[in-house]
This record gives structure tokens, sequence and C-alpha cells, in this order.
């Protein structure tokens, strides 16, 4: 038995578990994961816990950090489009967009000259329409090529979430458009990043995807602890027990409630498990 025993800890990847900001914006290379953080969650597992990375990033963006991070639980991908287990090397859920996505999708880029969209294959793989100077910029910090494409009816399904890339102006009237359109109920739709703006499946979140994951796992929603900095985490900062926030996080997080902890250069995780081992 252990202290943590029946406890899910649930993290965002990017500015807050590691600071991918300053590499994105400058091209500069992406520093390791600190080891404090690292000796923070082997601690907290080693006692019980599980942690798990809920990351906006797709499978092929997120595998080459995985080995870096100390995990015992399947990992929440593409913003809860999908759960992925990387001990068996197979998607355990999956919540894939509707093939409407793609002329509807093509529609919103049509109206748009300067955007971008980047659409993720159930295959790991990613396509893009239009890649732009945000597009580069993602690449640099994910690792992951993307496979231009004409048009998004090109893109072959099943996809898991698309991400549209543009100024932040240019992106927030891109969204109040996709809000005014009548099939835009069948989708989830916000920010990852001011420069991000990304699209999955109604009912596909960071939230649900860790309350599914916590019902796998048989731990009540009393014990679970989620961390994150953007838009993109809201779902599961309000839904945990407690919500932890870096002190880099959005101003939209920091008024959520979420507990402001340190920031992502200073070793976030390592502060939540000290917060937690005092709590059990």
């Amino acid at each position: 038995m252990g202290k943590f025993d029946g406890v899910l800890l649930a993290s965002d990847f990017d500015n807050t578990i590691l600071n991918t900001e300053r590499p994105r914006r400058t091209g500069c290379p992406i520093p390791p994961i600190s080891q404090r953080n690292v000796e923070a969650l082997r601690y907290f597992m080693d006692n019980g816990g599980r942690f798990a990375v809920a990351t906006g990033r797709a499978l092929p963006a997120f595998r080459i950090f995985a080995e870096q991070v100390p995990m015992n639980a399947p990992a929440v991908v593409c913003n809860g489009g999908a759960l992925y287990d990387f001990k068996t090397e197979r998607y355990l859920e999956t919540m894939e967009l509707p093939e409407t996505i793609r002329p509807q999708g093509q529609d919103v880029l049509d109206r748009f000259p300067t955007a971008a969209v980047e659409a993720y294959h159930m295959d790991n793989v990613i396509h893009s329409v239009r890649p732009n100077e945000y597009t580069r910029q993602h690449e640099h910090v994910t690792h992951a090529g993307v496979q231009p494409v004409p048009t998004l009816l090109e893109v072959p399904m099943p996809l898991i979430k698309i991400m549209f890339e543009d100024d932040h102006e240019h992106l927030l009237a891109l969204r109040d458009y996709v809000s005014r359109q009548p099939w835009s109920a069948d989708y989830e739709v916000f920010f990852s990043d001011r420069t991000l703006l990304e699209v999955t499946r109604k009912g596909a979140s960071k939230g649900a995807m860790v309350a599914r994951l916590a019902k796998r796992l048989g731990i009540s929603m009393d014990h679970i602890y989620c961390a994150g900095d953007e838009n993109n985490d809201l779902s599961m900062l309000t839904m945990a027990a407690e919500g932890f926030a870096p002190a880099n996080c959005v101003e939209t997080v920091r008024s959520c409630g979420a507990t402001i902890v340190a920031d992502c250069d200073h070793d976030t995780l390592a502060e939540i498990v000290s917060i937690l081992d005092k709590r059990y």
C-alpha cells in the first residue's frame, strides 16, 4: 500500500511540464525535462499514484518525449480525442471526427486565406493545407513532420482533430465564423495557443477523457488532480478535485479557480507533488 493509492494526477505537457514556448518562438533547442520534475513523478508513482500526460499533441508529436516523462497510466492525446497506452502500443479509446469535417473545414480555409490547417489522422500521419510560419514553428517543437496536401478534401479519414494556424486576430474571426455555422454544434472549438485553434468531435476534451481514464483505473473523482496552462486545459482543471496551473498560464486559466504553482521553468510538477505529499 502506498500513500497515493487511488490518486490520479494528469498533466498537460507543453509549457506545464516543459517550456516549449521559447523554442517555438525563437527556434532555440528544446530543453530536457527537469530532473526535479522527473524525481517527483517517480516518487509519486513509487508510492501508488497514477500519472498520465494529457496533451493536445498527436501521438507522433508526443512519442519522441514519452520516454522522458515517467508515466504509469495511458496518455490522453489530441486534446482528448484519444487515449493511448504506451505499454501495449495501442489506442484504448478514440473519438473520431465526422467525415463532414473535411468540406466544412475547407470552406473555412477558403474564407480565411492566410490560415493553415493541420489534420491529424488515426494512423499517426499529420497532413497540412497551406502550411505557414506557425506550421513550421509547431514542427520545430513537435519534431513531427507534416505532409502537405492541396485541400482538406484530399486528407484521408479517419481524423481525430484538425488545427487552424494563423495570427491571433485572424483566428478570432475564424472562430466566430465557425460558431455561426449550424454544424458548429458537432464540434469542440478551443485555443491551445494564441496562434493555434483546435477542433475535435463534440464531447472530446481533456476533461472528458481524463474522467474516462479515471473510471478505467477505478479512481474516484474526489482523487483526480490535473495541471495545465492553456484554454484547452480548462475542461480538466475544472473537472478535477483540484486543478493546478503554472504561473505562466493564460488569464482564463488563472481565473478559473486553479491553484497557481511554480512556472514551467521552475519545476511545476515537483511543486504539485509536494502539495499532494502533504495532503495524503
